[in-house]
């Protein structure tokens, strides 16, 4: 199993702007923020939660968006099936944590649960795609990747949404919508 400093080991080998290296290095600090989570406690643990949860929200739709079509291409349509069903089962898990108290007895429970789902997704997409990425796709071709996941991110929803979750077409037609009203409900919940 890959830890952090794997992933960013990995990563520091890719040139800047690379989509893998960019993905890898997301996957470095939701391994860190998954640590945090569970090693802090109150506020400090919600605050650790609150970037997970955007972190996970927004890169996972940023794969779906960019990477899962390259990745049919070149792994197949059946390797991209089983990456979206696990992000939509991911997203189903971080929906119903977000509703929890973070310092309950389950969200522990359910975020460990999560961490082991969400670490065994990365790990696929490691072994099964992201090799696959690199073989296939020059270094233009995986930085121009790159570009349209920090585009993607940008106007990615910061919350959980089942609905639209292991779906590319549904990121494109309910993300934007989503978005708008996560964005717009994080920052009244900052001003609080």
């Amino acid at each position: 199993m890959s830890d952090a400093a794997t992933d960013r080991a990995k990563a520091a080998q890719l040139p800047e702007g690379d989509v893998i290296r960019i993905l890898l290095e997301q996957h470095a600090r939701i391994r860190d923020l998954f640590a945090e989570v569970q090693s802090e406690s109150g506020e400090h643990r919600q605050h650790a939660f609150d970037e997970l949860r955007a972190l996970l929200a927004v890169h996972e739709t940023a794969e779906e968006m960019v990477l899962r079509p390259v990745s049919k291409d070149v792994a197949g349509a059946a390797v991209v099936d089983a990456r979206n069903h696990e992000e939509e089962e991911a997203t189903k898990a971080l929906y119903e944590i977000e509703k929890l108290d973070v310092d309950s007895t389950e969200f522990l429970s359910r975020i460990a649960d999560l961490e082991q789902a969400v670490s065994n997704h990365a790990e696929h997409e490691e072994r099964e795609e992201f090799p696959l990425i690199i073989a296939e796709c020059d270094e233009d071709k995986r930085r121009a990747m790159g570009t349209k996941v920090k585009v993607a991110e940008k106007v990615a929803p910061t919350h959980p949404h089942p609905s639209a979750a292991g779906s590319p077409v549904a990121q494109y037609v309910l993300g934007p919508f989503a978005s708008l009203l996560d964005r717009s409900r994080d920052a009244l919940s900052a001003k609080h």
